[in-house]
């Protein structure tokens, strides 16, 4: 079942009740002198059961323990955003597979040229999506990405990444430089990216794996360096949608409004290509997390990434 995206950014009291999420707003619930029936009729309840991600940007939304404890017991990623309305924090169960240990024993477990291995997969996959979009979307040359993609090395040890992340983003927009601060449409990506990395991170807790330890991503003040590491080859996906927004604007008239929001916020059920069959991006993540785990002890030696086609 293709799990909901809720985005909330106006004042809310969110509660349980018979394993939904219940809704209500502080200007109704305080307003006394509107009638009761009306005040009925402006609750909205979601089954709990039914909700993927959870996106809080307000600082006046008010929320349970008991929601809460719910949202994580059906391994619902909650993120939080700043005052610039970015994601800035990411809430996900301690545990949510039934053989958890296990499964931490053999990522931990995991030899070093196995990590190259899976590192090179991920590589290759990112440039081959990359050059997609490319060719998609801007009609570029690509043969030399694809001519990189067979080129990449155990560990990706000559940074054909770097090679190809450098003439991609050269090509996908005029004048722009990638960058977590710098110039629109940086922020569209980032705030993508926040997103792509919530649905990562919730995949890799449900296939019962530490998203802290990385495969390559190694930094010691990063919570999800194996989230950041499965996700680069569904990167693309996210550049391409965010291609289709910007259109015909001006880069550097981009705001993130709501309207961008909510397009972005789309980005769980954007269609890809996993193991020959057409699937919502989160279903994908899925597979692709429980792949990994099947390659950590052993069952299979190849990731399963997602393509456009």
């Amino acid at each position: 079942m293709i799990k909901k995206t809720l985005y909330f950014s106006n004042p809310s009291y969110l509660s349980l009740k018979n394993s939904q999420l219940v809704i209500k707003l502080p200007e109704v619930e305080k307003n006394d002198t509107l009638p009761e029936s009306f005040k009925a009729k402006s609750i909205r309840t979601i089954p709990i059961e039914d909700i993927g991600v959870v996106v809080i940007d307000n600082k006046q939304i008010t929320f349970t323990s008991g929601l809460m404890e719910a949202l994580l017991d059906n391994n619902c990623a909650v993120i939080t955003c700043d005052s610039r309305s970015m994601p800035r924090g990411l809430l996900l169960p301690l545990e949510k597979n039934t053989t958890q240990s296990e499964r931490f024993t053999a990522q931990i477990e995991a030899s070093v040229p196995l990590k190259k291995q899976l590192w090179q997969q991920s590589i290759q996959a990112k440039i081959e999506n990359q050059a997609f979009v490319l060719n998609k979307c801007r009609n570029a040359e690509v043969r030399n990405m694809l001519a990189w993609v067979n080129q990449v090395k155990s560990g990706d040890s000559d940074n054909l990444e770097g090679r190809a992340a450098a003439y991609y983003w050269k090509n996908l927009f005029e004048d722009f430089t990638r960058g977590k601060d710098g110039v629109p449409p940086n922020n569209l990506l980032n705030y993508g990216y926040a997103i792509l990395r919530a649905v990562v991170a919730r995949a890799l807790v449900a296939s019962g794996l530490l998203p802290t330890l990385g495969i390559h991503h190694h930094n010691r003040y990063n919570a999800y360096c194996l989230a950041d590491d499965i996700m680069e080859p569904y990167r693309p996906f996210v550049d391409k949608l965010v291609v289709e927004i910007v259109g015909a604007k001006k880069p550097e008239n981009l705001e993130l409004t709501k309207e961008i929001k909510a397009e972005l916020l789309k980005i769980p059920v954007l269609d890809v290509i996993i193991n020959g069959d057409r699937s919502p991006l989160m279903i994908a993540a899925g597979q692709t997390t429980a792949s990994l785990a099947k390659c950590y002890n052993g069952e299979l030696r190849k990731i399963a990434y997602p393509s456009f086609e």
